[in-house]
């Protein structure tokens, strides 16, 4: 059937319907109850994927008094009756469960879908969902690969979609002091900002065939991507270390502090290269993505350095999951989701910054005033860090072995990439990596347009097909054309 959509009746009058067919991907009736809504009424909420993070999810807009979970999607049918069980107890009514997000789009009573998904499915999930009629939530990163993130964009602006990301960060009241701090010149000019992912990983296990739980739809759970047996022990989370899935710690952890970083140098593009080096180092296990890996994106006055370490390993600055901020008159050093300190050339701390705030609560503002300017997420901001993450991923993968000499001399002249590689090397030593044996990734150095997010240049026509994958149909997330 066509796909009837509308403009939001509080921001616009109402506009005629439009049919726009996309091939493989299901139809919906947009819900015109969910633009009609008074503000005293209580907006109808989904939850799409609900271990993890997805149980933040439901714990939010079941609390509060403005919105109600009416909805719970999960292909493992036990983890999806438990949640759906849970609120019901907690609220009083039980929210229907559903295993393919499809049939619960249908329902014209949503208002809101959040979606917690793995990372693969974020992109069709939230397309899916726009195209239905609803606002969204979307969890980091919002794509699995750069043109997913564009076309989230594009839905959310052609159906005049609030969406919101879930880099929570953005709505803390520290980490926005600090930022301010930087952007008024309060450290002067800054150079580089340096995104770390210190976070310790172990091994996920051997690469074997093993059985998917009864519980689990795995057609449902695969949805775009390709349908491989299970090679992990462990079913779920470990799908964030393989590429078919997740975008190893750069787009798990690291998108956070991806966000702060571009927030911070207020570049609102992808930068004109992307240069990635590391491994999967100190273990031979069941994952594909780096566990040591360091990303650059050039912005040609500033630079944003990207630092992963999945062994064990020191604080830089006093951060290990944070950013720093180098600037010609001091520094300014986030050392947790919520707040850090400004400090003067000689390491003497000038200032503090500390307050949370709720990002759940700014997302639902926006849903009221139906103005994305409101958000302090937005989806453009959510696919443009995220994107950073995937160049950086899209580099290192077309990478080949090199010797630490070798590397050495691709940083001749360039004293902080010299440091960088030098600290991440004596780390590794630290560790017990042999980088003989097990040698680092040297990725490819590509030059970018900002502007057509592609690949330009030297190894373009090798890069570009990254940028989007194969999808397994019906599970197709729609071209520019169709979206």
């Amino acid at each position: 059937m066509a796909q009837k959509t509308r403009r939001d009746f509080l921001e616009q009058s109402m506009l005629s319907a439009a049919a726009a067919a996309v091939a493989g991907a299901p139809t919906f009736v947009a819900a015109e109850e969910a633009q009609s809504k008074s503000p005293n009424e209580r907006l109808q909420v989904a939850c799409v994927g609900v271990r993890g993070r997805g149980q933040s999810h439901l714990s939010a807009f079941s609390r509060r008094k403005d919105t109600e979970v009416v909805a719970v999607v999960d292909p493992d049918e036990a983890i999806g009756r438990q949640r759906a069980e849970k609120v019901g107890n907690s609220s009083g009514r039980k929210p229907k469960y559903f295993s393919d997000m499809r049939k619960a789009f249908e329902d014209k009573s949503i208002d809101i879908v959040s979606i917690a998904t793995p990372n693969h499915w974020h992109a069709l999930a939230a397309i899916w969902a726009i195209q239905a009629g609803k606002d969204v939530y979307v969890e980091k990163p919002v794509s699995h690969n750069v043109s997913e993130g564009r076309r989230i964009v594009q839905a959310a602006r052609k159906y005049g979609k609030i969406v919101q990301t879930g880099t929570q960060c953005r709505s803390m009241g520290g980490t926005v002091q600090a930022i301010n701090h930087v952007h008024q010149g309060k450290i002067g000019d800054v150079s580089v900002a340096r995104g770390l992912c210190y976070k310790r990983r172990g091994s996920i296990g051997a690469r074997g065939k093993y059985d998917v739980p009864a519980s689990v739809n795995y057609d449902l759970w695969l949805g775009p991507a390709p349908e491989k047996t299970l090679s992990r022990p462990r079913f779920h989370y470990d799908w964030h270390w393989q590429w078919d899935y997740g975008n190893g710690d750069l787009g798990n952890q690291g998108i956070h502090q991806m966000d702060i970083a571009r927030w911070g140098l207020g570049v609102n593009h992808i930068g004109h290269s992307v240069y990635s080096y590391g491994g999967r180092l100190g273990y031979v296990d069941a994952g594909d993505t780096a566990n040591t890996q360091v990303s650059i994106h050039d912005y040609g006055d500033k630079r944003l350095v990207f630092e992963v370490r999945g062994l064990p390993t020191d604080r830089l600055k006093g951060a290990g999951v944070g950013v720093i901020f180098e600037g010609s008159d001091g520094y300014v050093v986030l050392s947790s989701y919520n707040g850090g300190a400004a400090f003067d050339p000689d390491g003497k701390m000038v200032k503090k910054f500390s307050a949370g705030g709720d990002h759940f609560a700014n997302f639902i503002s926006a849903v009221r005033s139906r103005k994305h300017t409101d958000l302090n997420a937005d989806i453009l901001d959510g696919h443009l860090s995220s994107a950073l993450c995937h160049l950086g991923n899209v580099s290192y993968r077309l990478g080949s072995a090199i010797s630490v000499a070798d590397m050495q001399k691709r940083f001749d002249g360039d004293d902080e990439g010299t440091a960088t590689l030098d600290r991440v090397v004596g780390h590794l030593g630290k560790n017990k990596v042999d980088l003989a044996s097990q040698q680092l990734t040297s990725g490819l150095k590509l030059q970018l347009d900002p502007k057509k997010e592609i690949f330009v240049s030297t190894g373009a026509a090798t890069a570009n097909p990254h940028l989007t994958r194969e999808y397994r149909k019906p599970f197709v997330v729609p071209s520019a054309a169709n979206v």
